[in-house]
């Protein structure tokens, strides 16, 4: 049963509530990523906050006019947003890039935040990622400002099971592009990796982890 109107994931039995995959990489997610940006920011001389608030508006808007293009809206709209004009700036030649490599990839957009749940593995989600089919082939999608880190690969990981779950006639067979956009400038990379069983296995214990929290939880209150 996909995710109802409460934000709730629930098994077929449309009782049993399951956490989600974000609830879960959420849990154990490794803040390193964050502390050595905000070390950078402090070496450069730049106020923690207002670089922080600048460069999440920009990504902001960024994956907001992606979104809005693969939704069939306006991207330009979402411009009109940004608070001031190198915001603005920072966004378009993101937005730029990214329509760059839709175009030399020629990727087609197949599914997009799709709810789907794992009955074997008891947990939901909702990829903000796209499945795509580029030369024939299904791949999983993503688009991140800033840096790579292991729990976007382990998210990635657990989106394409819990697709090819719910797809057992088109599972994704063509990798996983993670899309990434600088939060300084406007550089813009495509990492591609054909596979990621580890970052998988490393889901399936942050899983069973994850139940071993909540008991735990329960014996010290």
């Amino acid at each position: 049963m996909p995710r109802p109107a409460n934000g709730k994931y629930y098994l077929a039995d449309g009782v049993t509530v399951v956490p989600s995959v974000t609830t879960i990489t959420g849990r154990f997610k490794e803040a390193g990523g964050l502390l050595q940006w905000a070390y950078k920011q402090g070496v450069a001389g730049k106020e923690l906050y207002e670089a922080r608030d600048i460069a999440a508006e920009a990504g902001s808007l960024v994956h907001a006019m992606v979104e809005a293009r693969l939704k069939g809206g306006e991207p330009e709209e979402e411009l009109l947003k940004a608070g001031s004009q190198e915001t603005a700036s920072q966004a378009r030649q993101g937005f730029e890039n990214y329509l760059a490599w839709e175009s030399q990839t020629g990727m087609k957009v197949l599914s997009l935040e799709e709810p789907m749940v794992d009955e074997g593995l008891r947990y939901g989600g909702t990829p903000d990622a796209a499945t795509i089919e580029i030369n024939g082939e299904l791949a999983l999608a993503d688009w991140k400002t800033g840096g790579v880190y292991i729990d976007h690969l382990v998210q990635l990981a657990a989106y394409r099971h819990l697709w090819n779950a719910n797809h057992p006639n088109a599972p994704i067979n063509g990798g996983f592009h993670l899309v990434r956009f600088s939060r300084e400038n406007s550089d813009f990379s495509d990492h591609y990796f054909g596979e990621l069983d580890d970052a998988f296995q490393m889901f399936k214990l942050l899983r069973d982890a994850w139940d071993f929290d909540a008991r735990l939880k329960k014996r010290v209150k």
